[in-house]
């Protein structure tokens, strides 16, 4: 899975039953959304590419809202898995771990068409502290941020919850430079840049 994952909204059979077609349309919005934005996307736009009607979308998400949070929460389970793909390739050796995420990142961001995380995005978009999409958001950069402070700390630096910020800064700038300069931009060394943060942070 990546982030600039292709959705197939293809639909096949007429007799849909309520979980397929909630299926369909989360995929369909999960990749508008992504790839235009949430704001930009209504949902006479989702239901259309779902081949579904407006009150089945209603009787799944009552409202775009709870569309745009359950879009975020997918994406999260995601993001999680690919993160956890990277810790599982090397245990024990957290130093590797980051490191392997990050150059599965700096992948990615090379691709056309490339649109960053999609959880930043969203919080770009919706700046109200409150607003569903913002709440999934936040909490996926906040167990982000522990996560690598405590890798930080395994690691041996000599300031855990500084080198585990810096390392979080690296990854939020990789989502956003991607987008501003595309393929050859300076995400492609965002791992080069997160080992040469580690080595100068860790002690002795």
């Amino acid at each position: 899975m990546t982030e600039d994952k292709n959705i197939d909204p293809s639909i096949s059979g007429q007799n849909e039953t309520p979980l397929r077609a909630a299926d369909k349309i989360l995929n369909v919005a999960r990749d508008l959304f992504y790839r235009q934005g949430i704001r930009a996307i209504g949902v006479d736009e989702v239901v259309r590419k779902a081949g579904v009607t407006k009150p089945s979308l209603y009787r799944s998400f009552p409202s775009k809202d709870e569309l745009a949070a359950s879009y975020l929460r997918r994406y999260d389970e995601e993001f999680w898995e690919r993160f956890d793909e990277a810790v599982a390739a090397h245990p024990g050796d957290p130093r590797a771990q980051i490191l392997a995420f990050l150059s599965r990142v700096a992948k990615r961001s090379q691709k056309p068409g490339y649109r960053g995380c999609g959880m930043t995005n969203a919080a770009v978009e919706y700046p109200e502290p409150e607003h569903p999409a913002r709440l999934v958001s936040e909490d996926n950069k906040k167990e982000l941020r522990r996560r690598l402070r405590a890798m930080a700390a395994a690691m041996g630096a000599r300031d855990a919850d500084e080198l585990g910020d810096g390392l979080l800064l690296l990854i939020e700038g990789a989502y956003i430079s991607a987008q501003l300069f595309g393929p050859g931009g300076p995400s492609q060394s965002v791992a080069k840049n997160a080992e040469l943060l580690i080595g100068a942070s860790l002690k002795g």
